[in-house]
C-alpha cells in the first residue's frame, strides 16, 4: 500500500509516523504565536496601556522559553503535538506578571 501525501513509506509498506503533518501543519505555531500576542495585548490593556512593544517583546520571549522547556529541556512534548502551545503560553503569563511586578515605575 502507498503512502498517502506528506507520509514517508517504510519497509513493512505502512506511512511512518514521523511525517503525518500534510494539513494546517503549522496551526499549532500560529495558534501559540497568536495567543502569545492576545496575552501581551490584554496585559498591556490591564496595566494601563505603558507599551505594547514591550509586552509583546516579554510574552514573546517567554514563548519561546516555554516551547525550548517543553520540547527540548523537559521532552514532555514534540512539535506534533499541543502540549508544548500550553506550556509556551503559561510561560508567557509567567513573564508578564513578573514584567509587571518587577518593572521600575516612573
Amino acid at each position: 500500500m502507498p503512502a498517502h501525501e506528506g507520509e514517508i513509506e517504510s519497509v513493512f509498506g505502512v506511512g511512518a509516523s514521523q511525517v503525518r503533518r500534510t494539513r494546517l501543519q503549522y496551526a499549532d505555531i500560529v495558534i501559540a504565536v497568536l495567543g502569545a500576542f492576545a496575552l501581551a495585548w490584554t496585559a498591556d490593556l490591564l496595566t494601563g496601556r505603558r507599551g505594547l512593544f514591550a509586552t509583546s517583546l516579554v510574552s514573546g520571549v517567554a514563548a519561546v522559553c516555554g516551547w525550548f522547556l517543553a520540547v527540548r529541556v523537559f521532552a514532555v512534548s514534540t512539535m506534533d503535538g499541543w502540549t508544548w502551545v500550553g506550556w509556551s503560553l503559561a510561560a508567557s503569563v509567567i513573564a508578564l506578571a513578573a514584567f509587571f511586578l518587577f518593572r521600575s515605575k516612573r
